[in-house]
């Protein structure tokens, strides 16, 4: 029975020691299993950032947008209004003026004509 209590102490003892090797093992396994998990949840964390980053870029374009559409509308309507009120305020002037220059265009239209007349009537008389 000594024997028996001997043999088991001794393989008690190599069984602690192989155990004792292996430690140093399973906390580097460990280490590395915490390190690969503190990646993976920053990663994870980054990404959620960026989605909710995009999410808020799109809802705030998307709220600008639906904010300044009015105003754009008001804006173009009142382009118009002043479009309309340069065009009335424009018309009559240009009628006016239309009505000053015509005479003028008139008088110069006959000046050519009587210019051009005496150049044909004097390169008859050349030519003849």
């Amino acid at each position: 029975m000594k024997f028996s209590l001997i043999a088991t102490l001794v393989v008690l003892a190599l069984a602690q020691g192989s155990f004792a090797q292996d430690m140093p093992d399973l906390e580097r396994l460990g280490q590395y299993f915490e390190e690969m998990k503190t990646k993976m949840t920053q990663e994870l964390t980054e990404m959620i950032r960026n989605q909710d980053l995009t999410n808020q870029a799109q809802t705030f374009l998307e709220d600008r947008k639906t904010q300044l559409e009015p105003l754009a509308a008001q804006i173009q309507d009142q382009l118009k209004s002043v479009a309309t009120t340069v065009e009335e305020q424009i018309k009559p002037l240009a009628v006016n003026v239309q009505a000053q220059i015509q005479p003028l265009v008139q008088d110069f239209q006959k000046q050519m004509e009587a210019i051009l007349l005496r150049l044909t009537e004097q390169t008859k008389a050349i030519g003849n």
